[in-house]
């Protein structure tokens, strides 16, 4: 979508953070812009500082986590702006549950919302984005964690980016001959609201049990980077339909070494070393 300007993007997670900045990035480029978030008081308050960046920003109450909220969403984003064409399922909350407290609740709350919550909005969107045919693209918010997963040690967030990596990939090679793009966001570390993802976490799931990683991962979160630079990157990877966005490049060494044990352990089937 080399051209965005005038299109519609809807954001989950829109509120703050990495959502935030993608509205602001979108509505600066000429964009009509949908922010979805489950902070409602957040949420208004994030279209009113947008005002200045673009006059066409609106914002839904939506519960990624619920297929239902995610198509009542959608629906009052067609009423307000017509056809969407970029839709970033963007939401996301993260909860230690390692080797020591296996937490059925937490993996439940955090592949429903990581996991589940890309799906319902692949599931909601992309029949209307096909049913238009003015092209599209999809940004699927995974992170460095569904690359490298040693340093999120058995979490549940891990699992759900590295599936989400997986369902961005198998769907950029459905949807290219339509000419509608996908790209997997790949982050690191960044300044956003994550380390306190608990603040939103329902009652159906249980209460929320601190862990050890949270702390550290608090801390990284701090120093990150600005959202606004992964804003920026997730704004070129669509208007030049990439597949993939990173914005750290400090994490190619690790991948070299995690492909390279791969293809080591690959080698050793019988016929097959080179």
């Amino acid at each position: 979508m080399r051209e965005v300007a005038g299109k519609t993007a809807f954001v989950t997670g829109g509120a703050s953070g990495i959502g935030f900045a993608l509205g602001r990035a979108f509505a600066e480029a000429g964009m009509n812009v949908m922010l979805a978030d489950i902070e409602t008081d957040a949420l208004t308050a994030a279209v009113r500082s947008l005002r200045d960046f673009g006059p066409k920003v609106r914002s839904v109450a939506c519960d990624v986590a619920d297929p239902v909220s995610v198509e009542r969403a959608a629906a009052a984003a067609y009423a307000a702006f017509g056809n969407v064409h970029v839709v970033c399922n963007n939401a996301g909350v993260a909860a230690g549950s390692g080797i020591d407290v296996i937490s059925l609740d937490t993996w439940r709350w955090v592949l429903d919302v990581n996991l589940m919550g890309v799906l319902h909005g692949i599931r909601t969107f992309l029949p209307h984005i096909r049913a238009h045919g003015e092209g599209g693209h999809i940004v699927n918010t995974a992170s460095m964690a569904g690359m490298l997963a040693a340093g999120m040690g058995f979490s549940p967030y891990a699992a759900s980016k590295f599936a989400v990596v997986a369902m961005s990939e198998g769907l950029a090679a459905e949807l290219q001959p339509l000419g509608i793009g996908v790209t997997a966001l790949c982050p690191g570390y960044v300044r956003t609201r994550i380390a306190e993802a608990a603040r939103n976490r329902p009652p159906r799931y249980g209460e929320h049990v601190g862990s050890p990683l949270g702390s550290r991962v608090a801390e990284l979160v701090r120093t990150g980077i600005d959202p606004r630079e992964v804003a920026a990157r997730v704004l070129d990877a669509v208007r030049n339909d990439e597949h993939y966005a990173f914005t750290h490049a400090e994490y190619r060494d690790s991948l070299k070494e995690r492909f390279q044990a791969i293809l080591t352990a690959y080698d050793k089937l019988d016929g097959a070393a080179l």
